[in-house]
């Protein structure tokens, strides 16, 4: 009996250390000592009793093939092993792609088949990925978490028997943000947890929250197939009319910098500590920050392609990269990919080159690479190297390089020192700026520089474990995302982003069941973020659902029964700064951005404006001074001040959705309590008036009293606005909040203020 043993137990010892089974659509791999492997058609190899994926179907276990080596060993041998055309496909980043996809509209895709399901492969997909060899997609919306997992499945099969068997890097833009209307109910799950804006995490001046948020989130995104999140945007917001304000941490550099260090570390780090098959890679943006749009404008057109410093601040904006999300405490060093902003940063380059940033030999290559040895990917923003049509189009950005051939633009984007084109799914023109290279420097110089941009895209993809396991359980998706426990931490962190900004005479928390009227609001039809129409046609409704307002306080139809009014309205709109109708009167086309409600003037704005110039524009002056807005919702405005009659001394509360700065000084006379929320939902709000969570949130940005000091301030200086000063004395400057108590004074305002 012993020797049976004995024989037993040697046997044992010299067996296989890795056990195979089925999984939902897929094989697994599962070995004691080594990682998970997640296959489809790749043969087995065994070495040491470990199993390995022949990913190339050679038979050899190659250096890329063996994840006993580190990451950059893997990484420099592939990369050593890929044809120019498949370099290529690596440095491309897929346009926008929807799950399923929709044969109208942006970005349309077909099926090979009628009969299809959600998560098959568009024929669109199926030829960048085989003909093109693109291995980077950016999804955008998904039909549900089980959908998006089968989804990911396809991709990583289809690309498993091409070539070398490169895995599929999907990424995604923030996934995390609300719907007002939604209801939170603790026991319940969701497509995904539900989480403020940047700008509202901003507000809770939390870094470990925000680590909080980026461990959770990851931890979906995984079980989504997602490996990389186009995220956080971390541009210091200098310029309160900016339209992009909301998706960043405000204007406190301080403050700016700590975010983007914990929530660069929350996706980053894996359980273990560093990376791992649970990280997320971060892809943090915009280098080197576009938060000083002159006239506030975006540089997604090319009426707002400039970033200005008439401050001389130019510095202060990198700190949130070189010492935030450059400065990891997780250890993953720093995050793992830049993406550099469509502007043109006007002035700063010491050759007097204006062209935009991934464009700027300057910007990437002196400062990102050099001078601060970022060792990242560095990628695009999307469709820089395509024409720009006219002045207002949505289309190529192509900011100071207007003159050149796309293939061109590639070839200058690769020379400052950039690794990949999002938007970009044709590896035609990165194939000719290859030649133009082989054509000024040589074929053994061109290929070591394209063979560095590998090294750095599929570091991304083998640290991440994507070479090893890039398949997702489809019942694990739908078990991760949005589960109970995800939403109720998205949901506190939603009450803790609210701003009390006014509480006279304490007329907050409500105690009891009081009567409420909310009066309808009057929704006009909007610009979009970037100024293009979007949403219903003007319509009359209520802002916030009967039935969930009833389970906190009693509904009334009319002032007369009301304990108080509850007005919910949005921040002032009045556009992009860009206006054809003015250009076609023979102006220049250069509108103001309001940030009240009432018609604005612009009698302080510069007679002339920093930056211009644009061959489609016969003048450089892109001044707007003495020119007149209106904005799209004075209605809210209207709204306040009627419901303030209607209730006579009755209390009025008026909660103000933000996603940038606002001149609110029209409507603080006429409200006793007033709320300032960053994208969280209606419940959120009621909590706190009830009394159920007492506000602890503050200002991540100024509230300027009036537009003179809006503009009059510097667009790349911080915090040197005149703040609104209300009727209780109280500034509305940063780091300004109230709890039941009064003024928040504690570490935070202590730290940051």
């Amino acid at each position: 009996m012993i020797m049976a043993v004995l024989a037993t137990a040697i046997l044992c010892s010299c067996g296989p250390k890795w056990q195979s089974r089925e999984a939902d659509g897929y094989k697994l791999i599962t070995q004691d000592g080594g990682p998970t492997l997640t296959y489809t058609s790749a043969p087995i190899l065994e070495q040491d009793r470990y199993a390995f994926k022949d990913l190339n179907r050679n038979g050899v276990l190659d250096p890329y093939e063996d994840w006993r080596l580190s990451a950059e060993e893997r990484a420099k041998d592939l990369a050593g092993r890929l044809s120019i055309e498949e370099i290529a496909g690596l440095m491309l980043y897929s346009s926008h792609q929807a799950v399923p996809g929709s044969a109208y509209g942006f970005g349309a895709a077909s099926y090979e088949s009628e009969d299809h399901n959600s998560w098959d492969l568009t024929v669109q997909q199926k030829k960048f990925l085989k003909e093109d060899n693109l291995r980077a997609v950016l999804v955008t919306s998904v039909e549900s978490p089980a959908v998006a997992a089968r989804w990911n499945n396809n991709l990583q099969a289809f690309v498993e028997a091409l070539g070398q068997g490169v895995p599929v890097n999907i990424s995604s833009d923030p996934r995390n943000e609300t719907a007002a209307t939604a209801e939170f109910n603790m026991g319940a799950g969701g497509q995904i947890s539900l989480w403020p804006t940047p700008l509202g995490l901003a507000a809770t001046f939390d870094p470990a929250l925000v680590r909080s948020f980026g461990e959770i989130a990851s931890r979906e995104y995984r079980a989504l197939g997602i490996a990389t999140a186009l995220s956080p945007q971390i541009d210091l917001a200098t310029e309160p009319r900016w339209s992009r304000f909301n998706g960043t941490f405000g204007e406190d550099p301080a403050l700016d910098t700590d975010m983007a260090r914990a929530y660069v570390d929350g996706f980053q780090t894996s359980p273990e500590g560093g990376w791992g098959m649970e990280s997320v890679n971060a892809m943090v943006k915009h280098w080197p920050s576009g938060g000083s749009e002159e006239g506030g404008r975006d540089a997604h057109f090319n009426y707002g392609k400039f970033a200005v410093y008439p401050g001389g601040n130019f510095q202060t904006h990198l700190r949130s990269f070189v010492e935030g999300a450059f400065k990891l405490e997780g250890g993953t060093v720093e995050a793992s990919a830049v993406m550099p902003y469509y502007t043109i940063s006007y002035g700063i380059d010491p050759s007097g080159k204006n062209v935009g940033n991934s464009y700027s030999q300057y910007i990437i290559g002196e400062l990102l690479r050099g001078k601060y040895n970022y060792k990242g990917v560095v990628c695009t923003d999307w469709n820089i190297t395509y024409d720009n049509r006219a002045i207002e189009s949505f289309d190529g950005k192509c900011w100071g390089t207007e003159t050149l051939t796309v293939a061109e633009r590639h070839y200058e984007v690769l020379k400052s020192g950039v690794d990949q084109f999002g938007g970009n799914n044709d590896k035609g023109p990165v194939l000719e700026a290859y030649q133009m290279w082989v054509r000024d420097f040589g074929e053994e110089a061109a290929r070591k520089r394209f063979e560095e941009s590998a090294c750095r895209l599929l570091m991304n993809s083998f640290r991440t474990g994507l070479f090893e396991s890039p398949y997702t359980s489809p019942e694990t998706a739908m078990e991760v995302v949005g589960q109970p426990a995800f939403m109720e931490a998205g949901y506190l962190a939603q009450v803790k982003s609210v701003v009390l900004a006014k509480n006279h005479a304490k007329v907050l928390p409500l105690s009891g069941r009081p009567k409420v009227y909310v009066p309808k609001r009057f929704y006009p039809q909007m610009p979009g973020m970037f100024g293009l129409s979007m949403g219903p046609e003007s319509h009359w409704d209520f802002p916030i659902d009967r039935a969930l307002v009833e389970k906190y306080f009693e509904w009334v139809d009319s002032p007369e029964e009301a304990d108080f009014a509850l007005v919910l309205i949005q921040e002032p709109s009045t556009g992009a700064g860009y206006d054809v109708a003015d250009r076609k009167k023979g102006g220049n086309g250069y509108v103001p951005i309001s940030l009240q409600y009432r018609p604005y003037k612009a009698d302080y704005a510069r007679e002339k404006s920093i930056a211009g110039g644009d061959p489609k524009e016969s003048f450089t002056n892109r001044s707007f001074k003495g020119k007149s807005v209106k904005t799209y919702n004075e209605a809210d405005l209207d709204l306040v001040i009627d419901t303030r009659k209607k209730m006579g001394d009755k209390p009025v509360v008026v909660a103000v959705s933000l996603s940038r700065p606002a001149v609110l000084s029209e409507l603080e006379p006429y409200a006793d309590a007033i709320l300032l929320r960053f994208g969280v939902q209606n419940q959120a709000v009621l909590d706190i008036l009830s009394g159920a969570h007492e506000p602890s949130a503050l200002l991540p940005m100024q509230m300027p009293a009036d537009m003179r000091t809006v503009e009059e301030q510097y667009e790349d200086v911080p915090r040197d606005m005149r703040p609104l000063l209300d009727a209780d004395g109280h500034a509305w400057d940063f780091g300004f909040g109230l709890n039941w108590s009064g003024v928040i004074n504690d570490d935070r305002t202590q730290k940051y203020k």
